[in-house]
């Protein structure tokens, strides 16, 4: 049966908000992010400063090159939480199948819903007209059969727009979709592709599936069913968090491995605040550094939890990471991968 899935995806939310709070930031180019010298980088940008190439991931040193005059704010993720529920409880009022991909984005599952005529188009409409009045803010919309190409719909009408994409449509929309926009295709991928001479959708179901196989492995099955729009997932209302982390960008280069040592206290100190916050002290399997050296290489060193100190066990993972550089260190991230919780899992009596 086919099924009805609405992507919605606030436009710009982070700077949205702000916008909303202070019309004065309307019509300027406007990003949220760290100071630029503090190697701050942008969160979200309005459509303004995307004019002048500012997007996000971007180091706000460059955004301020690019735009001399963007508006440059830190933010403000409490008012954003606040928003974010506001939207959610709007969307309860369609569906329980919520899947929340962040805090301004989710997919919502409206086979089952009755209200605007059981119309998934009507309900997108009626849920961004809701958030427009309750929240103050736009967002888009994706309908389609599935959540792959519900997303690539609700990016179609970007901002406050929306696009449904029928089941009649499908097959002839999916051929003209860029390979980059099917998720887990990176720039290494889009390469190998581009090696094949494959740039579209309709490209790749073209491929003869063993030659697929020989460059991508396992990963051929699942490229070539979503070059046709197959996606078979079903929304996923309750995720298992398999990870928990902090890392820190740091004003100025770390130059040594004792350094880099001295910020572990504070690194430790933030990690286990979180894992106390969110009661994951005993979940821990797998202890994981990150680090990033000044030329943007990164490194990334992991260990079954050991019996040693956590943090004598940290320095040692440390020490294994900046010896594969021995350069300036720029960020340094901590965490744990994180057991299931098996307490649920029946007994065979």
């Amino acid at each position: 049966m086919e099924r009805k899935i609405i992507h919605i995806d606030a436009d710009c939310f982070f700077a949205a908000v702000e916008m909303r709070d202070n019309p004065a930031l309307a019509n300027v180019p406007l990003a949220i992010g760290g100071p630029e010298k503090e190697r701050g980088v942008i969160a979200t940008a309005n459509y303004q400063a995307r004019e002048f190439g500012v997007h996000s991931a971007m180091s706000s040193a460059k955004a301020k090159l690019l735009c001399p005059n963007l508006i440059l704010l830190r933010g403000n993720m409490e008012k954003y939480r606040l928003a974010s529920r506001q939207m959610h409880a709007i969307f309860r009022n369609y569906t329980d199948l919520i899947e929340p991909l962040s805090l301004d984005e989710a997919y919502l599952d409206v086979s089952d819903c009755k209200l605007c005529y059981g119309s998934a188009t009507l309900i997108a409409e009626e849920i961004r007209e809701r958030i427009r009045l309750t929240v103050g803010i736009t967002v888009s919309a994706g309908i389609a059969g599935n959540k792959f190409l519900a997303k690539i719909a609700s990016d179609m009408n970007k901002p406050n727009g929306q696009f449904v994409i029928t089941p009649s449509e499908q097959d002839e929309f999916i051929k003209q979709v860029p390979v980059k926009r099917i998720f887990g295709v990176g720039k290494v991928s889009q390469e190998k592709l581009r090696h094949l001479n494959v740039h579209t959708c309709e490209d790749l179901q073209k491929v003869e599936f063993k030659k697929l196989h020989n460059v991508f492995g396992k990963f051929a099955y699942r490229l070539q069913q979503l070059s046709f729009g197959i996606d078979s997932r079903e929304i996923a209302t309750n995720h298992i968090r398999k990870s928990l982390s902090v890392e820190n960008t740091f004003r100025h280069d770390l130059v040594s491995l004792e350094e880099c040592q001295a910020q572990l206290p504070m690194l430790l100190e933030e990690l286990n605040g979180r894992l106390k916050s969110k009661n994951l002290l005993h979940q821990q399997q797998k202890m994981y550094l990150k680090m990033k050296f000044n030329n943007f290489q990164q490194t990334t060193v992991e260990r079954m939890l050991p019996n040693s100190s956590q943090y004598s066990s940290f320095c040692e993972l440390m020490e294994i990471a900046y010896q594969r550089q021995s350069l300036p260190v720029r960020l340094i991230g901590i965490g744990y991968r994180l057991k299931h919780d098996m307490t649920n899992q029946l007994s065979l009596f």
